[in-house]
């Protein structure tokens, strides 16, 4: 298939400074929800599922009482697909029989539809605009079949942390060899650690990439999906999620993979992306356009180091150079060449998708580890200029509303609460309410997401509180919801009636309430 490469955007490292927003006034979306109506099924369901990743399986459902009448209104709950549901290095769909089986479940229990990431390092594995859709493909058939959605992850970043990862699935094999050519195409921090999990948006609009800029290639990718998907576009495939950034996420990778299992619950500070050649070029000519050239070359001194207590450092104390005016020029500089990615992505995808029924979104990250301090240190070094003095999701929101894009938030099943056992300044919930409050503002919908597989009667109930912070008040279907993810735990009896009772509240939420 022929594929025409769109032109680079006329952006320079002098004009950066220039293109960051500090308008307050909030956009309307003009962004429009179709009607989802669908048949609602009650059950009880037993699946014996087997986790093996060898041949087929085999399976029992067992029903109980089935509503095939009951017309949904209220909020529609997806479930995001195995990481390995198509496998590396292969690229074919995996465990068929397990996974027809579970789509079944899957309807029969409410469920709206699936989330299925698609990983640039499957697809587009070994040569540039060369793609492999079919293992894809099969997976949207399956759904088409069985009555379900489909919500596609564009998977633009690396999974696992190395090839002895049972999830590993690194970028494609092309763009990792540009990589070792030139290795600041990757993101580095001030110690010189190089992170591969996405390529450094320092150089988003360079042709560094066999003669296209990284922007180039995901607009590509994309119009690519566009083309050999368009017959299940409206009916079948009704969302786009665009990764930006490392995990799907819109920030930049300011802990190091190896740490993302306990990370989030740690109080680490981060460090700051911003060390290759094309992030401190673009820094450089900031500095230059301010006439501060003392604040070239380097991000900021005295920013401890990952494990420190923020409170011995110069930069993220209470009364550190945070919020000072050389504080203030880097973060602006920094979280503004994130929003600038933000921006360029969401323009590309909207042109490619401008004619196509589907919903657009993205996703940031659920850092709360330092909420309650003053200055937000790990939400900094990730990109979001969040502090107790200034709103960093509210600029984000305002890009996505521009484009016409909902915001995936993950972290509605955390409770402050048990967090605060381990670390006393971390709040989810404060978290999820301020971004929420954002897409209020800029009239954007919302897309809520697990942080984990909790299965719990507790975290579901959390969930609904959550969900109705953003909900109340608002006409329409403007709410939905990921769970993360789709296993053989989910299939186990008492999961699968905590989960199926959820789905069901989930689908009265509007016209009830809820009772923590």
């Amino acid at each position: 298939m022929a594929i025409s490469s769109p032109s680079a955007p006329p952006f320079s490292a002098s004009s950066i400074c220039c293109t960051i927003r500090t308008d307050s006034t909030p956009s309307r979306s003009l962004w429009l929800t179709p009607t989802q109506t669908r048949s609602r099924l009650t059950l009880g369901c037993q699946l014996n599922f087997s986790g093996s990743d060898g041949g087929d399986n085999e399976y029992e459902l067992l029903h109980g009482d089935v509503s095939p009448h009951h017309d949904r209104k209220g909020w529609p709950v997806f479930v995001t697909l195995p990481i390995d549901a198509v496998s590396f290095p292969e690229g074919v769909m995996k465990r068929k029989k397990a996974m027809v089986q579970s789509f079944r479940a899957l309807e029969t229990g409410g469920v709206e539809g699936v989330v299925m990431e698609v990983w640039w390092g499957l697809v587009e594995k070994e040569f540039p605009r060369v793609y492999n859709w079919q293992a894809y493909l099969e997976i949207v058939a399956l759904a088409k079949r069985f009555g379900l959605k489909v919500r596609a992850a564009m998977a633009f970043h690396q999974c696992g942390t190395g090839p002895d990862d049972p999830f590993w699935i690194p970028l494609p094999q092309w763009v990792r060899e540009e990589i070792d050519k030139d290795p600041d195409l990757a993101y580095s921090d001030r110690f010189g650690r190089r992170n591969m999990e996405y390529i450094s948006l320092g150089c988003d609009v360079l042709p560094v990439l066999r003669g296209r800029s990284p922007i180039q290639a995901y607009t590509e990718f994309m119009r690519s999906f566009r083309d050999t998907f368009s017959p299940f576009f409206g009916g079948v495939i009704t969302g786009i999620q665009v990764g930006m950034g490392p995990a799907g996420e819109l920030r930049y990778p300011s802990y190091p993979l190896q740490k993302q299992a306990w990370t989030w619950r740690k109080p680490e500070l981060g460090e700051f992306q911003c060390y290759d050649k094309y992030m401190l070029a673009s820094l450089n000519a900031c500095a230059r356009e301010m006439g501060k050239r003392e604040w070239e070359n380097s991000g900021p001194t005295g920013a401890g180091n990952l494990m420190q207590d923020l409170e011995k450092t110069e930069f993220f104390k209470s009364d550190g150079s945070w919020n000072t005016p050389y504080g203030e020029f880097f973060l602006t500089w920094y979280s503004g060449m994130l929003l600038l990615h933000c921006e360029r992505i969401c323009r590309e995808a909207e042109t490619i998708f401008c004619d196509v029924e589907i919903n657009l979104s993205g996703k940031v990250a659920g850092i709360h580890r330092h909420y309650f301090t003053r200055s937000h240190p790990s939400e900094l070094t990730a990109g979001y200029y969040n502090t107790s003095i200034r709103d960093g999701f509210l600029p984000i929101a305002r890009v996505f509303g521009r484009y016409g894009f909902s915001m995936c938030c993950t972290c509605f099943e955390t409770k402050d609460a048990e967090e605060q056992r381990m670390n006393r300044v971390s709040s989810p919930e404060g978290f999820v309410r301020q971004v929420l409050l954002a897409a209020k503002i800029c009239d954007i919908p919302v897309q809520g997401e697990t942080s984990s597989s909790s299965l719990d009667y507790e975290s579901f109930q959390q969930v609904l509180k959550m969900s109705k912070f953003y909900s109340d008040g608002l006409g329409g279907t403007t709410f939905s919801f990921n769970f993360v993810m789709m296993d053989k735990n989910l299939f186990e009896y008492r999961n699968w009636d905590n989960f199926v009772r959820f789905v069901r509240q989930m689908s009265d939420a509007k016209n009830t309430s809820v009772i923590i």
